[in-house]
């Protein structure tokens, strides 16, 4: 990791307090399910977006971002790289500061959409872990 995705990861983490997660599973198993709690557990408000879901770690779910009500720091997405273009709209329309897109998820084209909108832009990432690490040297 270079010095300026360093200070990117380090004030999304200690910035972004409300995250709309993209692709919550209420499915334990789920890596999704597991970063969610996480954020939860660490004092974040976690906005789950899943239309095949009614509620994720006790919160209500979102069929889109379009649904989701109030402002939205950070859009956490956990959905194939393909499928990340319109999130990354919607999150701009939103108004969004920040992308992360999970360990997995690459998309050049969003990534430059949204810093081009003025967004921070992490990739292929896991949020949790960098957030762990972030923690241990705080």
């Amino acid at each position: 990791m270079n010095k300026a995705e360093g200070d990117t990861i380090r004030q999304i983490l200690a910035d972004c307090r409300t995250i709309a997660v993209v692709g919550a599973s209420s499915n334990p198993a789920r890596a999704s399910n597991h970063v969610a709690s996480y954020m939860k557990a660490q004092g974040y408000r976690v906005i789950p977006v899943n239309p095949n879901e009614q509620t994720v770690i006790g919160e209500p779910a979102y069929p889109s971002l379009t649904a989701v009500p109030g402002l939205i720091d950070l859009v956490d997405i956990f959905r194939r790289s393909e499928d990340v273009l319109p999130i990354v709209e919607e999150a701009i329309a939103r108004g969004a500061k920040a992308i992360w897109m999970q360990e997995g998820v690459v998309n050049e084209a969003a990534a430059q959409l949204a810093r081009e909108a003025g967004l921070h832009v992490v990739m292929d990432r896991c949020w949790l872990k960098d957030h762990v690490a972030w923690r241990a040297h705080e």
